[in-house]
């Protein structure tokens, strides 16, 4: 932080935009900060290298007052991932359970997503491209019951925790990077946390290290939460949240046609198709079904 905001500052002093004592006015450098702080107490979930080599102390807090576990973790072979990651969604949905899929790409998360629909799979499709409201109507849609899965790159942002996701596939465990890393392994799995029969499958052919910590560590855990219900008698309850009816609706009544022209009538017909292929385009398959019932109506 300190060399960025000083090399962007030389610049603006270089050219005439700033005075030199532009530079006075910075963040500290990290001797400076912490010679400031004194005894300071770090919470996080996932603490990074640095974090624990200036800790003279860790505390972990792992036992949860719900005494869920953290979830087994499966290995299973990448060949024929699809295939197994489809049965296994159709198993917990017969158990009336949710399945939380994430992959590399925003690519193979289409093509999954499609070969989930084809082979009668209801499932939802979440990107980057999506809105707040329509994300948050996704997610309500999964918890009502009416998607089994969600398919996704990225499924730890904020909002996603969801306490009727008892499994969560892992595609391509195997693939070193900031989406396999071990943080974001353990931080995925977390999605089944929630769950009594939280589960996570890692779909790999070769055991990485970050892999392998994050099933260590997963496992180490859960070791020490069934040590603890064992001695206190406690037995796992999946933690249960109502479902709120949303804040913001969308409008998708039919339009009103009273007093229209043909011509106005034409207008308003080639806007809904316009939204159906769009909608279309952003694999929102239900909308756009919605929209292509409301041109049928209006085209009678």
């Amino acid at each position: 932080m300190y060399h960025g905001d000083r090399s962007r500052k030389e610049r603006l002093i270089e050219y005439g935009f700033r005075l030199p004592s532009a530079l006075d006015n910075r963040p500290l450098m990290p001797e400076e900060f912490d010679s400031l702080t004194g005894q300071t107490i770090f919470v996080s979930a996932t603490p990074a290298p640095f974090e624990l080599s200036v800790s003279d102390t860790v505390a972990e807090q792992i036992i949860r007052p719900t005494g869920l576990l953290d979830p087994e973790m499966v290995l299973r072979p990448i060949k024929g991932q699809v295939e197994d990651c489809a049965a296994e969604i159709k198993a917990a949905a017969a158990r009336g359970e949710r399945v939380f899929v994430t992959t590399l790409t925003k690519r193979m998360s289409e093509e999954i997503t499609d070969y989930l629909r084809e082979n009668g799979v209801r499932v939802e499709y979440l990107h980057s491209d999506i809105d707040a409201i329509e994300r948050v109507d996704i997610l309500r849609r999964l918890r009502l019951g009416e998607a089994d899965a969600l398919v996704g790159v990225n499924l730890l942002r904020e909002g996603l925790d969801v306490p009727e996701v008892s499994l969560v596939c892992i595609l391509d465990a195997d693939k070193e990077g900031f989406l396999r890393s071990a943080t974001s392994l353990i931080q995925t799995a977390g999605r089944a946390a929630r769950h009594e029969r939280g589960r996570v499958i890692l779909y790999a052919d070769n055991i990485t290290g970050s892999l392998k910590t994050a099933i260590e560590t997963c496992g180490l855990r859960r070791s020490k939460q069934m040590d603890f219900n064992a001695a206190h008698g406690i037995t796992p309850k999946s933690v249960s949240r109502p479902i709120q009816e949303p804040l913001v609706r969308r409008n998708d009544k039919i339009p009103s046609i009273k007093g229209k022209s043909k011509t106005q009538l034409k207008e308003i017909i080639d806007n809904l198709q316009k939204q159906m292929l769009e909608a279309a385009d952003r694999l929102d398959f239900e909308r756009a079904a919605l929209l292509r019932d409301q041109i049928k109506l209006l085209r009678k």
